[in-house]
């Protein structure tokens, strides 16, 4: 596995689909007008925030929840995770490794709360901070990565 999600060509096909997958996101909440529970953690907060959306916007982030916000974390995990892996020890993928386990139980509370079963909202307060920190870990890897990457190619081109 690890040999392949150093390939250059699974880096290129990942990098593809997490624009897509992240312009998704935008495109989907511009039209059916409605903001993601995704980056909150304050369980009143999210409670307020579903009970002032209607319907078919709590449908809507439902289903992109159980559908969307699943493919997100394996793909941006496996691109962070593999360009960690490409130009760093094995220990440096860590956080893009464990950030996907954590984003999809976020997803599962968040899919329940929006479809009514507020028992788990409390993991939110920790869930979402974890895997916000984890996200920002594994992309700063992932940046220094090609940094790296860009720096080794100029010298070799030199």
């Amino acid at each position: 596995m690890m040999k392949f999600l150093t390939k250059p060509t699974t880096l290129w096909v990942l990098f593809g689909l997490f624009i897509v997958e992240t312009l998704s996101f935008g495109l989907i909440m511009a039209l059916w007008d409605f903001t993601i529970i995704d980056e909150m953690s304050d369980p009143e907060i999210i409670r307020q925030h579903i009970r002032e959306m209607n319907d078919t916007q709590r449908s809507v982030h439902a289903w992109m929840t159980a559908t969307l916000d699943v493919a997100y974390p394996l793909t941006y995990g496996s691109l962070f995770a593999g360009l960690a892996l490409r130009a760093f020890k094995p220990t440096f993928s860590v956080p893009a490794t464990a950030v996907i386990p954590v984003d999809l139980a976020e997803g599962v509370v968040q899919v329940m709360a929006l479809t009514g079963g507020e028992s788990l909202l409390w993991l939110k307060a920790y869930l979402t901070p974890l895997k916000l920190l984890l996200f920002v870990a594994a992309m700063m890897i992932a940046i220094f990565a090609v940094v790296r990457a860009l720096r080794n190619r100029l010298r070799r081109a030199a």
